[in-house]
């Protein structure tokens, strides 16, 4: 089986560049399942009932979420949508859920949000004993588990990934819109990389606007952000799993 995971969309430009190159990339790759991190795809913050329709239509089965979950008032109207799910370590009861478990191909595949506790400034639960607990409970439901850990510290990422390791399918990393180096099969035989990068303009700071993200920096005045425009980008990982122990064996970049 092969599972295919497309970084944080930024902006209308990230959704139509989802639906350029998804199709195309399923085909070549024969991709069975297919993970997108939509929370920054509402022109940078949250999600709106077309971004999720228009994703969904892309072709992907599980949308995932992170700090800017409730970006936009429109998510309220689909938030239990057997197709996307938010950080798991939200406070309880907050709408919505953190994993689904999906039957696809005969495999039962479960994918978990967590979002991280370092420099986001998320009122949110400990994402290691939030992890630990769900893998605990539905290990003996599942054939594959996925984790989307959306976190600014790598270090929060990479310790998550070996504290996880051999529990779980793969863990990857979102937020940081910047994709890492690491991928690799950690030494248990989880699947791993600290952030899968981004989907949507390719000359921007992290999806925004140059400029803007200049003068913030320069002026540490409060300059509002806005999602850069011109050419695009897709960031992205595909993790082959086997089909009989239900482990990674590979995991690469696109």
């Amino acid at each position: 089986m092969k599972i295919l995971a497309v970084g944080d969309i930024v902006g209308n430009s990230g959704v139509k560049e989802l639906q350029k190159q998804l199709p195309t990339i399923k085909e070549k790759h024969h991709i069975d399942f297919t993970i997108v991190n939509g929370e920054n795809s509402a022109e940078g913050m949250g999600i709106t009932e077309k971004n999720f329709q228009d994703i969904l239509k892309a072709g992907t089965d599980i949308i995932t979420m992170g700090n800017h979950t409730w970006g936009k008032k429109d998510i309220f109207k689909f938030i239990d949508h057997p197709q996307i799910i938010r950080p798991a370590n939200y406070p309880e009861g907050v709408v919505g859920k953190g994993y689904q478990i999906t039957q696809k191909n005969g495999k039962r595949i479960a994918v978990i949000n967590l979002i991280g506790r370092v420099d986001l400034n998320v009122l949110s639960e400990n994402p290691f004993l939030k992890a630990k607990t769900i893998v605990e409970k539905i290990k003996n439901e599942t054939d594959i588990i996925i984790i989307d850990f959306h976190a600014e510290a790598t270090a929060e990422k990479i310790a998550m990934g070996y504290y996880l390791d051999g529990k779980i399918t793969a863990l990857f990393g979102t937020h940081t819109h910047v994709q890492t180096a690491d991928e690799t099969i950690l030494p248990k035989g989880t699947a791993y990389i600290t952030d899968i990068g981004m989907t949507g303009p390719k000359y921007s700071v992290i999806g925004m606007d140059i400029n803007a993200s200049i003068k913030r920096f320069e002026t540490t005045l409060p300059e509002r952000y806005k999602v850069a425009e011109g050419e695009t980008k897709f960031n992205g990982i595909i993790i082959e799993v086997d089909d009989n122990t239900n482990k990674a064996i590979k995991i690469e970049r696109i």
